[in-house]
């Protein structure tokens, strides 16, 4: 229906003004229990993830401790004599049957965990843009495209590893981590101390540059909304035909390669934080066997020397060395799974910032279905209606004030007035893209917001000046009105839509492709096929936002003809900016600063000699 007047855009991935007009969205809050929450559909998946992950960690204890028994048993046995052969098979035996298990058991750990973790993200995506399309129109004046966009796919696609590995990975490693413990405690607790004894200054250090990350993490998403509505507004259609126009092509590209070199250090930024702390971790796990050589040597030396038996082995540090390389890997992707967690906070808090913004407009808990009663079903009235935009100030003045008409069934009224007087936001209260700010609008008698939302809009049918064609064909587009139509029904509503001989003359007739907001077809074709696509759906009321005023003398005539007929049998409320094509309504409201001024008939407003003769003259 057109923008509304003075509506503002807020940059990329900032949402304060949409919170400002929003005053009900709560603040992102514990996150960790929301994202747990998103995996409560999967609990018998998860349940078997968990026992898989256990299992293996469990298995992966096994052969540090069988190495033991290979040297200490099976290589050098404490009879003496050389080595236990069958001993020997045994325990290698053993280990391979281990090494298999785990593998099978890793395999069917992967391919659970990848369901359940892309179900988890797809799951997500829907319920944001399930959210997004219950949002009020306000929402989408106030947002760029690009920034709704970003959050879709770079955010949710962003926390993917989260969602898809965490669960298996904090499991599997932490029992890992805690396994290897516990056997190196058992193998050696003195030797259990040298190893560990640097843990809390990593783990306290790994808080610090996760905080770190989190916070580039936001900044870097920030900016890919940013590139996200740049691509979309430059690399539109209509966005490269103005760039070509005003000769603006090397000003865009410059723009994005702006955005473009801030990603760029921000992505570097984020990849090299933490690399300091993970090469210090990794060195000291690393140096770890040597110490334990020497730790090993001194503390077997101070035992022969006092005449004791230290309990620590050649069996027993090799053991223990394995156990402790055995280590490395799981704590190094503890730490690295606890910095995604950190990091991730940024982008799932970005996700439920969206989901906790509440609809301006919602359906109450008793709302009704519309009245179809013959002599009620099509009736629009406004009684006392006042309107103001969300982002207008405290001291602008209402975009409609104190509105009042009616609109008996199928009759044709029409609202006419200056640009910016307010007649385009009657006709988007009538459908309920917006709720009037104080009033009442009523189908049928009934109060819109006492009705529901799609049966309301079910009884609506809107043609705009500028209509929305996917790219897609021109049968794929009368459809979007009515999925199950026939061919017949198609040709019908084209028939009345005076655009069925012009599809058929195209080579491929209604299997077209329109191309890009159908530019590929002329404006009035654009048109008449949008009316085709309304008179499909067969609404009660007709709302034409100055369906004609954008097209040349021929199409009007054309598009005019097409909306006359359109009319026969449905309530036509018609916003209008050339007079000519509404000589013929039965009742005209001249609209000026939000103000129905004059109201009657085209002959008894020309007698009045007002406002509306004024504007006829103009144009005359």
């Amino acid at each position: 229906m057109g923008g509304p007047p003075g509506r503002s855009r807020v940059s990329g991935g900032d949402i304060k003004a949409q919170r400002e007009a929003n005053k009900q969205a709560p603040k992102v809050a514990d996150l960790g229990r929301r994202i747990a929450e998103l995996f409560r559909p999967y609990r018998w998946p998860l349940a078997i993830i968990v026992v898989l992950v256990l299992v293996s960690a469990g298995l992966g204890i096994l052969p540090p401790l069988i190495t033991q028994r290979v040297f200490d048993d099976g290589l050098f046995p404490p009879a003496g004599g050389g080595p236990n052969l069958p001993v020997l098979a045994w325990l290698v035996g053993a280990m391979i049957l281990v090494f298999v298990v785990s593998s099978g058991l890793g395999i069917v750990q992967t391919y659970v965990t990848a369901r359940v973790g892309n179900r988890v993200m797809g799951d997500l995506r829907v319920k944001l843009f399930a959210h997004l399309q219950a949002m009020e129109l306000g929402f989408f004046t106030r947002t760029k495209t690009g920034v709704i966009q970003s959050r879709l796919q770079n955010d949710v696609g962003g926390v993917a590893n989260v969602l898809t590995n965490t669960v298996s990975n904090v499991i599997g490693n932490t029992v890992t981590v805690i396994a290897a413990a516990v056997a190196m405690l058992l193998l050696s607790w003195q030797l259990t101390l040298i190893a560990l004894v640097l843990m809390p200054v990593l783990v306290f250090a790994q808080r610090r540059v996760g905080q770190v990350r989190a916070r580039i993490a936001g900044q870097t998403q920030e900016s890919l909304s940013e590139m996200s509505a740049i691509t979309q507004e430059a690399l539109s259609v209509s966005g490269v035909l103005l760039a070509k126009t005003y000769s603006r092509q090397q000003a865009e590209t410059e723009r994005y390669a702006e955005e473009n070199r801030n990603q760029i250090a921000l992505q570097v930024r984020q990849t090299m934080s933490g690399q300091v702390f993970f090469a210090l971790v990794q060195v000291f796990l690393s140096a770890v066997p040597a110490i334990v050589y020497l730790v090993s040597g001194w503390l077997i030396a101070q035992a022969m020397g006092e005449g004791f038996d230290s309990g620590i082995t050649a069996g027993t540090i090799v053991a223990f060395t394995t156990v402790q390389s055995r280590l490395l890997f799981p704590l190094m992707a503890l730490m690295r799974v606890a910095l995604d967690l950190q990091t991730s906070s940024a982008l799932f808090a970005r996700i439920f910032e969206y989901l906790d913004l509440k609809p301006a407009i919602v359906d109450l808990p008793d709302a009704g279905e519309p009245n179809d009663e013959p002599g009620s079903a099509g009736a629009v009235s406004f009684e006392g209606v006042t309107f103001r935009y969300p982002d207008a100030g405290p001291d602008d003045r209402p975009t409609i004030d104190a509105v009042s008409f009616e609109v008996a069934p199928g009759e044709f009224v029409a609202f006419v007035g200056a640009s910016g007087s307010g007649k385009t936001t009657i006709g988007s209260l009538i459908p309920r893209l917006y709720d009037a700010s104080s009033g009442t609008v009523r189908y049928a008698g009934d109060d819109v917001r006492g009705l529901k939302q799609e049966a309301l809009m079910d009884r609506m049918g809107v043609v705009t000046q500028e209509p929305y064609l996917f790219h897609a064909t021109i049968a794929e587009n009368l459809r979007y009105a009515k999925p199950d139509a026939t061919q017949e029904e198609l040709e019908a509503a084209a028939g009345l839509a005076n655009i069925h001989d012009t599809i058929v003359s195209f080579a491929e007739g209604y299997e077209t492709v329109v191309g890009e907001r159908g530019y590929r077809l002329s404006g009035g074709e654009k048109q008449r096929i949008a009316i085709a696509r309304v008179l499909l759906k067969n609404p009660r009321v007709l709302v034409l936002d100055e369906a004609t005023s954008a097209l040349d003398t021929v199409n009007e005539r054309i598009v005019q003809r097409a909306l006359d007929d359109a009319r026969e049998g449905r309530t036509t409320i018609a916003i209008a900016h050339r007079l000519s094509t509404i000589e013929g309504a039965d009742r005209i409201y001249v609209v000026d600063a939000g103000r129905i001024v004059e109201r009657g008939t085209h002959d008894e407003l020309l007698a009045l000699g007002g406002s509306y003769a004024a504007l006829y003259a103009q144009q005359a």
